[in-house]
Formats: C-alpha cells, structure tokens, sequence
C-alpha cells in the first residue's frame, strides 16, 4: 500500500555514539552502509543514523509511494514545500519536503528492477 511511513531517519553529530545507545538502551541491531550511515533493525520500524554532512537537522519520516512525481505534486498542491529535489539512492529515488507546519519529510519509491 502506498503513502505509508515505513522508514525513520536520525541525523547523528556521532553515529557510532548514537547506534551504541540505541544497542545499548533497547536492543536495537545496526548494519553498515558506509561510513556515514548505519541502518537500525529491530526497532518496530526500519529506520537508520545519518552522520552526512548534509543530513536534516531532525529527525525525519519516510513515507513510501507507488508514484514519486505525483507525491510530489500532491506536497505541492496540498501547501509543502520541495526542500530537497529527487535524488537516487541505493534501492530507489526519493525528495524532502517540508510541511506547512515545519516538519520535513522524505517521500521515496523503490527502484525497480
């Protein structure tokens, strides 16, 4: 099914401190994925700790689609704001948005094939 939140992103000055105390406090598993983002498993959600130069200043909800440019016109349509244009990453493309009321988001579809 389409636009759910299915993925949470924590932006971390430390990633190795901040995977260590999920591990640590609620027995959360990580999995590298280079040398600034660690995926996060066990937690109810999939999730991951971003150490990027560029990562967003909170922490952030992933909705999954079935159509990225018409998410992206309905963000629009609805009042958001594109923060962060489509952009392929591992496993599909997505874009941030913000909504009127602050909180930015990301929207991403799989990458098929």
């Amino acid at each position: 099914m389409a636009d759910r939140i299915d993925y949470i992103e924590f932006p971390s000055s430390d990633r190795a401190a901040t995977v260590g105390f999920f591990e640590a406090a609620f027995g959360w598993g990580r999995v590298g994925y280079g040398p600034d983002y660690d995926g996060i498993t066990g937690a109810g959600i999939d999730g991951g700790v971003d150490q990027a130069g560029g990562r967003v200043a909170a922490t952030m909800a992933v909705v999954r689609t079935d159509d990225l440019d018409a998410a992206e016109r309905r963000v629009l349509a609805a009042g958001g704001t594109i923060t962060r244009a489509q952009f392929d990453f591992p496993g599909g493309r997505r874009f941030h948005c913000r909504e009127p009321g602050g909180n930015e988001l990301a929207v991403w579809v799989v990458r098929e094939g």
